[in-house]
C-alpha cells in the first residue's frame, strides 16, 4: 500500500552503503495529477493516522501509538497541515504528538512560523521563486521575509541579508566528508559566475561544504546537480540533524576501530532520505526543536571531535565479549548562551548499522517530541538530558528503542581502552595499512575559490581516484595515493612554493580553523579568515613548535570556529585603541583569547577567555598570541640562515 505509485526498488537501495538518488524525485511538478492525488491520500491517511495504530520505521513515535486516531483529530491538530497538497508529502509538523504542536503553536518566533508554513516543502518554493525571478515575474526583494530568512534554510539555503543581500549561503550534506573530482567542479561552476570575492567554496568544523554567492534564481538548478552527483542540500540547516562526522581515515586507518562510512551514510539517510518515496527530504524529522549534531569516531584519535555533538559514539570493545562498539557520550554543544562538553551516557551499543540507527532514532524521536518549544537557548539536547536526569534519559531511550522490535540491545557503557595514546597529525604524507598514502593538504581557513576547487579536483582525479576527503580541520586528504607516484605528486604545480595549498606545512599554520567571519555572516563581529592567515603567517615565520598547534578563530560568541577545543581560541570582541590623534580611546575590531582547549581521549573545553578585548590590528594582537606561544607551547624563535641575515643587513630582504 505504501508503494502502489512507486517502485520499490528505489526503498532496497537505501540499504546500500551509499544510497543513490532515484529517480522518483519531487523536485519537478508532478504530471500525472491521478498519481499525486493518490500519494496524498496514502500519506494522510497511512502516515499520519497509521502511524498512530502501528510501529513502522520511523513513522512510530511511541507517543503517538499510545494515542487513539481520534485523538489526533482534535482541535489543536485540526488547525495545522498534515500534508501538504503540492508534494503529496506528510508535513514535519505532522509527526508530532498533540503536546508539542500545543506548545509550539504558543512558542517563539521561529516555532510560530514553522507551525504556519512548514519547512519540508520549502524546496518546492525554491523551484518556483527561481523560474519566476528568471521569467522577470518577480525579484528577490519580493518573497516573503520569513521564507528568506528562515524557512529556506530547511533547503539549506541561508541568506546572508545584512552582508551580501539577495545572495546564499548554500550547505550540503557530505557523510563522514567523502567528495569527489565530479563534484568539487560541480562547486567551481555553480559559484564562479558571482565573483571572486562572492562565488567561493568554504570546507566547514563539520567536514562539509557551503557553496557562498548562491541567488535564489540558480538554486533550482544547482539542487539538480547536486542531487544528480548523490548529494543534497536538504535538511542542512535552521532545525535539522546537520552533517554527520565520520572518521577522514576511514577505511585506510592503521589503527582503525570502527569503518566509520557505512554508519554515517546510514543515519544520513535516516534524518534526510524519506523511507516512503526514497527520495531526499524526511518530514520525519522535519520539525525538530532546534539543530542537532551527530558525530561518529573511528579510532581513539576521535577526529570527529564526539565531546562537542548532541551525540558522540565512541569505539570501544566489549568487556567480555570483544564485540566493538560504541560508548555514547550525549549533549555536547556550542552557543552564544551555553557551552556544553558532552555527557556519559552509561550507554554501549554495538558497532552496527542497525544498532547506531536505531539509538539515534530513538533520541532524536524523544528529542522532537518533548524538547523546549519557547526558548531556543534551551532547546538543545543538554537541556532535555538534565531535565529527565542521564539515568532516567537511558531508560526513556532504551524503552524506546525496544518498542521497534529490531533485536537491538543497550548495555552499560565500557571501560574505554587505556594505555598511552598520542593523538595523530592529519597533515603531510602517511603510509596506510594497505602500503598505498594518504596525503594531507593545509587549505588555509578552509576557503576554495573555484580554480582551487578544479585543481584539487583535477590531482585527486590523477592520482587517488578522484576521491577526496574533508578534515574538520578544514582540510583535505587524498587518499590512496601509490609509493611510485608520490615523487610527481609533490612537483605538481598546486604544491609549489607559494601557492596556497601545502603538502608538509609546519606546526602552526597546518590546523588552522576559522569561521566564515563578517565577510558573509551578519552576527561576526570581526573579519576571520582573511585576518587568521595573516597571524599564521606571521607566527610561522618567526617561531617553531615541536608539536602541532591549534589555533582556531570564530567572529562571535556562537563559536562556530570552536575556539573553545583549541590550543588558542581567538573570537570576535569589541575592544578599544588610543587614537593618537585625539588622545583619547576609540572603538576599534578586537577579540578574546581562550588557552587550552584540549581534543581526543583528553578532551577538555577551555570555557573562559585568559586575555580579553585585545585589538585585532596585528601590531597588537601579535605581541599577546607570541608570549602565550612562548609561555604554554615552548615556542622558541626559528634559526635564520647567515646569508638571510646579511640580506637584511644591506637591505636586499
Amino acid at each position: 500500500l505504501f508503494y502502489t505509485c512507486f517502485d520499490t526498488t528505489h526503498y532496497n537501495k537505501r540499504q546500500r552503503r551509499d544510497s543513490l538518488i532515484t529517480s522518483v524525485n519531487y523536485n519537478k511538478d508532478r504530471t500525472n495529477i491521478s498519481c499525486q492525488s493518490i500519494i496524498i491520500m496514502k500519506y494522510s491517511t497511512i502516515a499520519v493516522a497509521l502511524a498512530c495504530i502501528t510501529s513502522i520505521e520511523a513513522f512510530a513515535p511511541i507517543q503517538q501509538t499510545q494515542q487513539s486516531v481520534s485523538a489526533l483529530a482534535g482541535s489543536i491538530r485540526s488547525e495545522v497541515a498534515l500534508v501538504d497538497e503540492r508534494t503529496g508529502k506528510p508535513t514535519g509538523t505532522s509527526f508530532l504528538p498533540d503536546d508539542a504542536i500545543e506548545r509550539g503553536s504558543k512558542g517563539n518566533p521561529i516555532e510560530k512560523f514553522k507551525f504556519k508554513k512548514d519547512g519540508t516543502s520549502a524546496w518546492k518554493d525554491v523551484y518556483e521563486y527561481a523560474a519566476k525571478i528568471r521569467a522577470g515575474e518577480l525579484n528577490w526583494e519580493d518573497v516573503e521575509k520569513g521564507d528568506m530568512d528562515n524557512r529556506l534554510k530547511f533547503v539549506g539555503l541561508l541568506h546572508r541579508a545584512k552582508r551580501t543581500p539577495g545572495q546564499f549561503m548554500m550547505r550540503l550534506k557530505v557523510p563522514n566528508g567523502i567528495v569527489n573530482s565530479d563534484q568539487m567542479r560541480f562547486y567551481a561552476d555553480s559559484v564562479e559566475k558571482y565573483g571572486p570575492d562572492e562565488g567561493v567554496v568554504d570546507i566547514t568544523t563539520r567536514q562539509n561544504i557551503q557553496l557562498r554567492g548562491v541567488k535564489l534564481e540558480d538554486a533550482a538548478d544547482i539542487i539538480d546537480g547536486l542531487h544528480a552527483r548523490n548529494q543534497t542540500t536538504f535538511q542542512s540547516a535552521l532545525d535539522s540533524v546537520r552533517n554527520m562526522v565520520g572518521n577522514p581515515l576511514a577505511g585506510i586507518d592503521d589503527n582503525e576501530m570502527v569503518d566509520t562510512r557505512e554508519i554515517c551514510n546510514a543515519l544520513n539517510d535516516l534524518v534526510s532520505l524519506d523511507p516512503v518515496t526514497g527520495t531526499r527530504g524526511n518530514p520525519v524529522w522535519g520539525n525538530l526543536p532546534r539543530k542537532f549534531n551527530i558525530a561518529v569516531s573511528g579510532n581513539r584519535d576521535d577526529y570527529a571531535h564526539t565531546h562537542i555533538n548532541d551525540i558522540g559514539l565512541q569505539p570501544c570493545p566489549h568487556a567480555e565479549t570483544g564485540e566493538m562498539g560504541f560508548n555514547v557520550v550525549l549533549g555536547g554543544y556550542m552557543s552564544i548562551k551555553r557551552v556544553a562538553e558532552s555527557i556519559d551516557s552509561n550507554m554501549w551499543i554495538p558497532a552496527d548499522r542497525n544498532s547506531v540507527v536505531t539509538l539515534s532514532e530513538a533520541i532524536l524521536r524523544i528529542f522532537r517530541d518533548e524538547s523546549e518549544r519557547k526558548d531556543r537557548q534551551k532547546a538543545r539536547l543538554m537541556w532535555l538530558v538534565e531535565k529527565y536526569g542521564v539515568a532516567e534519559f537511558k531508560n526513556a531511550v532504551m524503552r524506546e528503542v525496544e518498542s521497534y522490535k529490531r533485536g537491538v540491545t543497550i548495555q552499560n557503557s565500557q571501560p574505554a581502552p587505556t594505555g598511552d595514546y598520542e593523538r595523530r597529525d592529519l597533515s603531510g604524507i602517511h603510509k596506510q595499512p594497505d602500503g598505498k598514502y594518504r596525503v594531507g593538504v593545509l587549505v588555509p581557513a578552509g576557503r576554495l575559490h573555484p580554480a582551487d576547487c578544479r585543481t584539487i579536483a583535477d590531482v585527486a582525479e590523477k592520482y587517488c581516484d578522484g576521491e577526496i576527503r574533508l578534515t574538520v580541520e578544514q582540510n583535505i586528504i587524498l587518499p590512496n595515493v601509490d609509493e611510485s607516484q608520490l615523487d610527481d605528486l609533490k612537483k605538481e604545480p598546486a604544491f609549489e612554493s607559494g601557492s596556497r595549498f601545502k603538502l608538509t606545512p609546519g606546526n602552526i599554520e597546518a590546523n588552522l580553523v576559522s569561521c566564515t567571519g563578517a565577510q558573509f555572516c551578519g552576527l561576526a563581529l570581526i573579519e576571520t579568515k582573511s585576518n587568521a592567515e595573516q597571524l599564521v603567517d606571521a607566527l610561522e615565520a618567526k617561531w617553531s613548535v615541536d608539536k602541532p598547534l591549534r589555533i582556531h578563530w570564530t567572529g562571535c560568541p556562537n563559536s562556530c570556529g570552536q575556539v573553545q577545543v583549541a590550543d588558542i581560541g581567538i573570537m570576535g570582541a569589541p575592544a578599544k585603541k588610543l587614537d593618537p590623534e585625539t588622545g583619547k580611546n576609540k572603538a576599534v575590531p578586537g577579540c578574546n583569547i581562550f588557552v587550552g582547549g584540549r581534543i581526543g581521549e583528553d578532551a577538555h573545553l577551555a570555557m573562559e577567555p585568559d586575555f580579553k578585548n585585545i585589538p585585532l590590528d596585528l601590531d597588537d594582537l601579535l605581541p599577546v598570541v607570541e608570549n602565550i606561544l612562548v609561555e604554554k607551547f615552548g615556542a622558541v624563535p626559528k634559526k635564520k640562515r647567515k646569508r638571510d641575515v646579511l640580506k637584511k643587513l644591506v637591505g636586499m630582504a
